[in-house]
């Protein structure tokens, strides 16, 4: 039996069978105990059936990315088996429902193990997950204790369902031998700070409520519609207000309508929704409201994957209106950048006066991690500049930014979607628009703050991912790195305006690779119109980057660049 590092097990099978309640409930007891663990979770878009799977990597060191290849596949039907049996490393085992007849061919051992019988032996149906925790819990050579504490922990109180859920713990582990064991992870090595286990659209949440969130107004689609949840049961009390919206054109103009009674606003959507607050958006650019808008991609364009992953709302994202305008944009990449790219982005639409996109991604609304817990009295939260003069205020006629006049005090004007003078009246006079165009522009310089991050500066190639590639991105860089080659590593959650100094060293390189899940590799075309020798490495199959894959993709296009170099020498 081999001592490992980490263990990737998938769960495969039909919605509504466990799969991903298999899958979180094993990251959970391995957290509990000291380990990390990240799930993924990719399904069909109908509520019940369809094939479904999702796996948990569990680690004594913190995980970037949900891994490679697949160390113990779970299969409750034979499609799940035949999906994903290349999947699992040599060595690796198949736990088999009785239902499935493995090929005679397989190269992998396969173990059947009757989850539903077992689980009626307890006398609750329902505690078939717990049969498989228990073999796996053989598997991997961890103590079923851990599982059992996980379980009077989750279900105190409730002694019959412990009671169940304990004796299918022990039936799975029975079943398996210690012959059966692949690998160890031996001991947890607990961190030394204070954690939560959370999920994307949770941390956003979080991280929304400590910038101070007073207003939320959202309709549900997948994959935000979480984010709507957490805040109708959250987001109480004086002063708070969550309410269903009847469609996204009513939630992007209710929370302009918040922002512009001086509250803190925000919505969360996709793809779709987003493409339909897209005039509302404008009306903010213009009237220099603020409110955040959470983009939560998926696969697209209409109605297109909406249970997959993509990263393809960037340039939507930038400008989502007709005409001239350049929007904010925070893409977190990790589930705890989920929180700080929240914060971030009140700030920034408290500070500049207007609307503001964070984009996140179905890989990271649904992921499940243990991350370290924020530290509130270290993450800094703004407000705008209200305005406390005295009437006869003239909102529009500075050339930067101007203190904000809230309804009922001091300095009352017009918030005006159509061009407008420095009041707020309509105006088709040239020298007002040219006056405000450039106002409007110019406030972004107000949010060239962002950090980054830089590893090898002097490497004449640089890898930047964006958005959740970069736990992808950053395992094949450090690959990379080890196997001496010499590439440099890029990042920001900051794209719009994306951090002056950063976009000084992404100037100098000779090339910088942009891995990104989409198409049209829209953010190397960004920064190729900002000076920069950018080329994306793309995907576009509904599912993340595997680090594997994607160091062997960047390895040939530095194979490449040095043949470029040699060339031109």
């Amino acid at each position: 039996m081999a001592s490992q590092t980490e263990i990737v097990v998938r769960f495969a099978g039909e919605g509504g069978q466990g799969v991903v309640t298999a899958a979180e409930m094993l990251a959970r007891a391995a957290t509990g105990v000291g380990f990390h663990a990240l799930t993924f979770a990719t399904f069909p878009s109908q509520i019940l059936g369809g094939p479904t799977w999702t796996q948990a990597r569990i680690a004594r060191a913190p995980i970037q990315s949900p891994g490679d290849s697949v160390d113990i596949l779970v299969a409750f039907n034979d499609e799940a088996y035949n999906e994903h049996r290349s999947e699992v490393r040599d060595g690796g085992v198949i736990l088999l429902d009785p239902s499935v007849t493995p090929d005679p061919g397989d190269g992998h051992r396969c173990i059947s193990v009757p989850f539903d019988e077992l689980a009626k032996q307890t006398g609750e149906s329902r505690a078939a997950n717990m049969v498989v925790m228990g073999g796996l819990s053989k598997l991997i050579n961890m103590p079923v204790t851990y599982f059992k504490e996980f379980v009077a922990s989750r279900f105190a109180g409730r002694d019959k369902v412990v009671e169940a859920n304990h004796m299918a713990l022990d039936l799975g582990l029975a079943h398996l031998s210690e012959e059966d064991a692949i690998s160890d992870l031996g001991e947890p090595d607990p961190p030394d700070y204070d954690q939560v286990f959370i999920k994307g659209n949770e941390a956003l949440s979080v991280g929304a409520m400590h910038a101070g969130i007073e207003f939320y107004f959202g309709y549900p689609i997948s994959p935000a519609t979480p984010v709507l949840v957490y805040m109708e049961r959250n987001l109480v009390g004086p002063g708070k207000f969550a309410y269903q919206a009847s469609s996204e054109i009513e939630a992007v103009t209710g929370i302009i309508g918040a922002g512009f009674a001086g509250r803190k606003a925000m919505t969360a959507t996709s793809g779709p929704g987003f493409t339909l607050m897209g005039e509302g958006l404008g009306l903010a650019w213009m009237a220099e409201i603020p409110c955040v808008v959470v983009d939560v991609q998926r696969g697209g364009p209409a109605t297109g994957l909406p249970t997959k992953t993509e990263q393809s709302d960037l340039l939507a994202a930038i400008s989502p209106a007709h005409g001239d305008s350049s929007l904010p944009v925070i893409a977190a990449g990790t589930v705890e950048e989920c929180f700080y790219a929240a914060v971030h982005a009140f700030n920034w639409a408290e500070r500049y006066q207007g609307p503001v996109i964070v984009l996140s991604e179905h890989s990271l609304a649904e992921r499940a991690q243990n991350i370290p817990r924020p530290d509130l009295a270290a993450t800094p939260v703004e407000s705008r500049d209200v305005y406390r003069g005295d009437n006869g205020y003239l909102r529009y006629e500075s050339g930067d930014l101007s203190p904000f006049p809230v309804p009922g005090g001091a300095g009352a004007y017009v918030a005006n979607g159509s061009e407008h003078d420095a009041y707020g009246d309509t105006t088709h006079l040239a020298k007002h628009h040219v006056h405000l165009t450039e106002r409007r522009f110019g406030k972004l310089r107000l949010l060239e703050d962002g950090t980054y991050e830089s590893e090898n500066a002097g490497a004449p190639v640089a890898i930047l991912p964006w958005g959740g590639s970069k736990g992808s991105a950053r395992e094949a860089y450090d690959r990379l790195r080890e196997e001496g080659e010499d590439v440099g590593w890029l990042y920001t959650i900051f794209l719009n305006p994306m951090p002056p100094a950063m976009l000084d060293e992404l100037r100098a390189k000779d090339l910088v690779i942009v891995p990104e899940l989409n198409y049209q590799g829209q953010l190397a075309g960004l920064l190729r119109a900002q000076g920069v020798r950018a080329e994306a490495i793309t995907q576009y199959t509904g599912l993340p980057f595997k680090p594997s894959e994607l160091s062997e993709r960047i390895k040939a296009r530095l194979a490449g660049a040095g043949a470029r170099q040699a060339v031109t020498a």
